[in-house]
């Protein structure tokens, strides 16, 4: 074999890898889609707090671009890219009215203002969600330290971090970010 056929055969393996090196990455792409849009179950809730149901719904899944149409850049840069507002800057960190807060990406109840508790940190903090069903944790390791991160359970939207030091009857504090929530308030509940 001659040098130049050594070089194109060398070539033309290297291409074919590649090439099957991407098929296998696009299918990988379309297993984890078709995975994550599995159904999962959820409580739903009035946006009075009322308990409706266990449903199970599909799994949200969108890309990043369907994301940023329906997101302010802020809303996509915490929910979706994991970011945090800045402390005291969220529009409901200081919100007392009664309702629901729910998720911004797809409207999933999170949390009641029934388990809302002012934790002198600057974001919206809860004792507990308002079902156990409707959100997700999972390890995050990042900034050199260890913590557990809180999402939508229907859309794994990052919502923001649980702590061992919240109040009595949990000890919890879910502190979450203004910018992943959506709030509804009870009907005839006096405004702040």
């Amino acid at each position: 074999m001659t040098r130049r056929g050594f070089l194109v055969f060398l070539l033309t393996c290297a291409g074919a890898l590649a090439w099957a090196g991407g098929q296998a990455r696009r299918r990988a792409r379309a297993a984890g889609a078709k995975k994550n849009s599995m159904p999962v179950s959820i409580v739903e809730f009035s946006d009075s707090g009322k308990r409706k149901q266990l449903s199970a719904v599909p799994k949200i899944v969108r890309t990043d671009a369907e994301w940023q149409q329906i997101l302010s850049p802020l809303e996509f840069r915490v929910a979706r890219r994991k970011g945090t507002e800045t402390a005291f800057t969220g529009q409901y960190w200081n919100l007392h009215q009664e309702g629901v807060y729910r998720c911004v990406c797809c409207n999933n109840a999170l949390f009641s203002s029934e388990t809302k508790f002012e934790s002198g940190t600057g974001w919206p903090s809860f004792w507990q969600p308002i079902a156990e069903e409707n959100i997700s944790t999972e390890t995050d390791a990042s900034f050199l330290m260890v913590r557990t991160e809180v999402l939508c359970r229907k859309c794994d939207a990052h919502l923001g971090h649980v702590f061992p030091d919240g109040p009595p009857p949990t000890g919890l504090r879910y502190c979450i970010n203004s910018a992943s929530l959506r709030f509804a308030g009870k009907a005839g509940a006096p405004p702040d």
